[in-house]
């Protein structure tokens, strides 16, 4: 499948709540959730190596249409609640249009 919409995000976990963060965020992965879609291609977490509160998200979808219709789903919106209240503040997101690239893992 082809990535045609993306997005990388910057989560800030509160003070020592970063692996709940990364934990939380890995079940994203679990069947039934949004990682484990058809139309997901991309679904990293990533840690920031200097402050351990730091983490990042880069995901890859099919279209925007898809991405938008998977996150509308309970399963999806469950896991954004329990992020919420693990964030110190706002996530910063940066949208993008993958050009090419390689994701193998």
């Amino acid at each position: 499948m082809i990535v045609t919409y993306g997005f990388n995000a910057v989560l800030t976990a509160k003070p020592h709540m970063g692996d709940r963060l990364v934990d939380l965020l890995l079940t994203g992965l679990n069947e039934g959730s949004p990682g484990a879609s058809e139309h997901c291609v991309v679904y990293l977490v990533s840690r920031s190596a200097s402050e351990p509160d730091v983490v990042h998200i880069t995901e890859g979808w099919t279209s925007e249409e898809d991405h938008h219709r998977i996150f509308a789903d309970k399963a999806a919106q469950a896991i954004v609640a329990q992020i919420d209240g693990l964030l110190a503040k706002e996530s910063e997101y940066t949208d993008y249009v993958p050009v090419r690239g390689k994701a193998a893992f």
